[in-house]
């Protein structure tokens, strides 16, 4: 850098140092730009709204014509004089049907019931019912497993057979199914660490230390492991499977680091949900994962895929991209810019737009609607991309959005080739929000191994969530049956088996 003092007199000489401190300005301000553009970024997740709807009003700067897209029905403006309406008030159900009942009456004394004309006790000529929901703390019991011992009673000795009870989740251990199927279920489930559960639990007048219900938890997920086995082998039938992944802080001498927890879920044929943890998140995780898998899968557009979709690669696995996450990108640049970002936006809106039509449609019928509708659109955002492309910096918010857009095109195109594709991978961020809530609450996992127990306990109860069934009449269901169950049949314990013997509909309305 050139001092002051020393700046020459000469035109010629000055000249190259004026060109090294523009090109030093210009370094600057991009830096400036960028540090300016991440800390906007942070304030807004911070403090900013978090919906990524676009505001009716910008659809106005948009020219759909160009773009050869249906104009939206603009909204009546609301009149000035128009009253406010009232908030809604939550109107309140009535109490299930299948809750137990206990009536309580309340009658008048005979002394209140005198008729005035002729001095008669009045008799109830009605009733009014007044439902109310009261609460009881759950209720322990003790199980006596009785065995007997069968001598013969002439006294001899060399016959004596004796009885025994069924096999345990936990041999010798004081856990029932039920208790188990409540620990996992609160520790998975509703979130409650250990040390709260142990709390919980004296208030009931039921001792249990932390670690013995740390110690459960590890024998419950020792024995699920066959059938994890079995469910994933079913997984892998799917002929689409989506994933992605999270973090989960890890517990270490003196801090913590971030491992990940992966989740897989199946199609419409083998609705099955799995998580998967790793210690890192190197490729190398979903790489041994779906190492006999082979199909669609939807994912983004981490790199640590990549080896999974080379043509060479036997199965062969083919990438569905995710628009959800492209369009995320251009919300981001529309923060920043209100033109080109927003005509981006409106194109893949109209995307979303053609999807929600078919919501009831099958495979076939949204594959139509697809090429008749989304194709000519896909084929418009190809133009517009190479058109507006080179025309912007690279680094810079559209820059970065039209890149990914770019590199992932036939990935995001694909969904058009199947009806039984989505155009997104939300219902993998969905079902990531178990763990996202959790470790707001248990904040870490004690090691890698808990890492991994987790994983098991959190498929077989996120599964159930996925259908909308009840997990703690699932796990009960299978903690009776799974100590005896031979390894060749353990399939039929799964919770989707457990939903058909019991009668159970899914929730699913599409994937």
């Amino acid at each position: 850098m050139v001092e002051p003092t020393s700046i020459p007199d000469d035109p010629a000489l000055l000249k190259p140092l004026v060109r090294e401190l523009f090109a030093e300005l210009r370094k600057s301000q991009r830096r400036e730009e960028s540090l300016q553009a991440k800390v906007d970024e942070l304030a807004r997740k911070l403090f900013g709204r978090k919906t990524e709807k676009l505001d009716p009003n910008q659809l106005a700067l948009i020219d759909f014509e160009a773009l050869g897209l249906e104009a939206p029905t603009p909204a009546e403006p609301e009149k000035d004089e128009t009253p406010a309406k009232p908030r809604r008030r939550a109107k309140r159900k009535r109490p299930s049907k299948e809750l137990p009942r206990r009536r309580v009456e309340h009658p008048l004394p005979d002394e209140e019931r005198i008729c005035p004309c002729c001095d008669e006790v009045m008799p109830a000529i009605r009733e009014e019912i007044h439902e109310q929901i009261d609460y009881k703390p759950a209720s322990f019991e003790v199980i006596e497993n009785v065995t007997f011992v069968y001598g013969c009673r002439k006294g001899c000795d060399e016959k004596i057979v004796s009885s025994t009870k069924p096999p345990q989740m936990v041999e010798k251990g004081l856990p029932g199914p039920g208790f188990l199927a409540h620990v996992v279920v609160s520790k998975y489930c509703d979130h409650i660490p250990l040390h709260r559960m142990e709390g919980i639990l004296r208030r009931q007048g039921v001792e249990i230390p932390k670690t013995t219900l740390c110690g459960w938890i590890k024998e419950c997920s020792e024995r699920v492991e066959g059938l994890l086995g079995a469910l994933k082998k079913e997984l892998f039938r799917s002929a689409v499977v989506a994933t992605d992944d999270t973090t989960v802080p890890v517990q270490k001498k003196g801090g913590a680091y971030s491992g990940r927890l992966w989740v897989y879920i199946g199609d419409l044929d083998h609705p099955l949900v799995l998580y998967d943890y790793s210690p890192t998140r190197e490729g190398e995780a979903p790489r041994t994962f779906l190492e006999t898998y082979g199909g669609y899968l939807q994912a983004d557009a981490y790199s640590g895929y990549d080896q999974l979709f080379k043509p060479d690669r036997t199965p062969r696995i083919q990438e569905v991209g995710c628009w959800m996450h492209a369009r995320r990108y251009f919300y981001e640049a529309s923060l920043k810019d209100k033109g080109l970002p927003l005509e981006a936006l409106a194109m893949i809106r109209e995307l979303f737009r053609f999807e929600k039509a078919a919501t009831d449609f099958s495979p076939d019928q949204r594959l139509a609607l697809r090429r008749e509708k989304a194709v000519p659109v896909l084929d418009t955002m190809k133009t517009w991309m190479e058109k507006h492309r080179h025309t912007v910096l690279p680094k810079s918010p559209l820059g970065k959005a039209l890149t990914y857009v770019t590199n992932q095109w036939d990935a995001l195109c694909r969904y058009t080739e199947d009806g039984r594709l989505d155009i997104d991978n939300g219902r993998s961020e969905r079902m990531l929000r178990l763990i996202a809530v959790g470790r707001k609450n248990w904040l870490f996992a004690g090691n890698d191994a808990g890492g991994r127990r987790a994983a098991g306990m959190y498929s077989l109860v996120g599964t159930c969530r996925y259908h909308g069934w009840d997990p703690f009449a699932y796990l009960v269901w299978l903690f009776e049956r799974l100590p005896s169950r031979p390894e060749d049949r353990l399939l039929e314990l799964s919770p989707l088996a457990w939903a058909a013997e019991n009668g159970l509909t899914s929730n699913l309305i599409s994937q």
